[in-house]
């Protein structure tokens, strides 16, 4: 057996699912190139039967992304299918993963059929999928909770009609570290010819238990972790892969031969970039890429570090991409100094991204004296992001204070055309929502609004998002910007650019996968 692990990302598919996360083509592209970047072997890029926007970003990242495998996620009916393979046709290498649930919670109340009717569909589904790719994964929903010999029943099926992947997902959280190692290894023992198939695992992070439980699986015999980017997904999460894969190269030990082709060096620019593309920050004790991870305030421990650092760090923070120099640029800073920035920082923009980047930091030179690593990583993931979205935010002007009512003048620019008013509010931020909304005449509800500062001081950016909702979709949009409301007037903007990309393509917002 090879001790090769294989990272599958699903942080397209599976991470988009977490509430407000949905992304849009551009998104995708961007933190799929990072992915390859970043060396995944390989991209669950979405779920090509759930929407139009699904289907067309599985198969843009499939036309672009040439390094690892671009795998489309279907169930098992016919359609489902076909769709995925139209989706993954454009790949150098691409993947039909298709999954079924095999637990009789799931056959009982979600899909009301028999044991013998799921191993009919199980046969059928692999077997058509076969017949697009060689590349074929199969996932038995819920298989935690499932009859592990029924499972091996399933499994027996699906290998025999020509998977190559034979998924065991921990689709709600529910197993243990130890029982789970033993359900893949009696998997491996029961299965005939299981040597033929590599065995996976996705797991998700409901007790907490996700990366352990992915670790333990490793140690009996699967090959494959499925996980995403800072743990995101539905409800508590997935397995973290910065976390599975700093795991498995800080302790060759205990993984001993078990290498992993990922570029650790890249895992914490891949972290920034998913938040800057969410807005959803990364919690200050996040293990691996947290703001606290290499910090040490106690002062034993301080006295440690200064002495030896391997007194109480596993890792260093160059390790996994972290900068440890974090005073940088000023406003005489020219583009070579920038260049070389972005290249310590594990940043990548090329062209037109490059200039709007390099604009927008000479915009805040001017008005901050010294700019931090932080910062800049805001600037390259915002100016990333610039695409042809409907509404754009073209001026804002703001009156407000305890001796006057808020009012906001916004000007946007709206399918290429510009317009303007003026409304006023309870707040500044109130009197801004309230134009905007005018503007794109949108009939989305404001479910949250938090602020926070990108660095320390008194001239830091502010980074703001906001969550909205518009018949069951909820999006996130991210704005930064030196002045505070402007940032909130962009981050507002966003979102509602999603919303309007989703509802063009007609995004289902149903079940999406295991």
């Amino acid at each position: 057996m090879s001790h090769a692990i294989r990272v599958f990302d699903t942080t397209l598919r599976d991470g988009e699912q977490s509430p407000g996360c949905s992304m849009n083509l551009k998104e995708k592209l961007t933190l799929a190139r990072q992915l390859e970047r970043l060396g995944v072997d390989v991209i669950e890029a979405g779920f090509p039967i759930a929407s139009q926007g699904d289907f067309e970003a599985v198969r843009q990242v499939s036309r672009e992304i040439r390094g690892p495998i671009i795998c489309g996620l279907a169930r098992t009916p016919a359609l489902d299918i076909e769709r995925a393979a139209e989706a993954i046709e454009p790949a150098a290498q691409g993947r039909i993963h298709t999954f079924i649930a095999t637990s009789d919670i799931h056959l009982e109340h979600k899909l009301r059929m028999t044991r013998e009717q799921v191993i009919d569909e199980i046969g059928r589904a692999v077997s058509q999928a076969r017949g697009f790719t060689e590349d074929v994964e199969f996932s038995a929903e819920d298989a935690t909770r499932s009859d592990p010999e029924f499972l091996v029943q399933a499994f027996s099926v699906a290998l025999e009609a020509g998977a190559t992947t034979l998924n065991v997902p921990d689709t709600v959280g529910y197993t243990t570290p130890g029982e789970y190692a033993e359900l893949i290894r009696y998997l491996i023992g029961e299965i005939p010819g299981s040597d033929k198939a590599i065995f996976s695992v996705h797991c998700h992070n409901d007790l907490g238990l996700a990366v352990a439980n992915s670790l333990a699986a490793v140690g009996a015999g699967a090959r494959q972790v499925e996980c995403t980017v800072n743990g995101i997904g539905e409800r508590a999460g997935n397995a973290s892969l910065e976390e599975v894969v700093m795991a498995v190269k800080t302790r060759p030990d205990v993984y001993g031969g078990m290498d992993l082709g990922i570029r650790a060096e890249e895992i914490y620019s891949s972290s920034r970039l998913l938040s800057s593309v969410t807005g959803v920050q990364v919690q200050p004790n996040k293990a691996i890429v947290g703001d606290n991870a290499f910090a040490h305030e106690a002062g034993i421990h301080q006295d440690g570090v200064l002495k030896a650092a391997i007194t109480y760090e596993i890792m260093t923070p160059d390790s996994i991409g972290r900068a440890s120099n974090e005073l940088v640029l000023g406003k005489h800073s020219g583009r070579h100094a920038f260049r070389d920035r972005l290249d310590e920082l594990g940043l990548h923009t090329e062209g037109e991204e490059f200039e709007r980047a390099f604009k927008r930091f000479k915009d805040l030179a001017d008005a901050k004296k010294v700019i931090y690593n932080e910062d800049i990583e805001a600037i390259v993931a915002d100016s990333a992001m610039a695409t042809e979205d409907r509404f754009e935010l073209i001026e804002l002007t703001i009156t407000s204070g305890n001796a006057t009512a808020p009012k906001a003048s916004v000007t946007l620019e709206v399918d290429g055309k510009a317009k303007s008013t003026v409304a006023s509010g309870v707040g500044p931020v109130d009197a801004i929502f309230k134009a905007i909304a005018d503007l794109t005449e949108t009939a989305s509800e404001l479910i949250r609004y938090q602020v926070h500062a990108v660095t320390a001081g008194l001239d830091a950016q502010g980074e703001v998002t906001v969550t909205i909702e518009e018949e069951g979709r909820r999006v996130i949009g991210n704005g930064v910007h030196e002045d505070v409301m402007v940032a909130s007037g962009k981050a507002y903007v966003n979102a509602i650019n999603k919303l309007e990309w989703h509802r063009q393509r007609h995004e289902l917002d149903e079940p999406r996968g295991i």
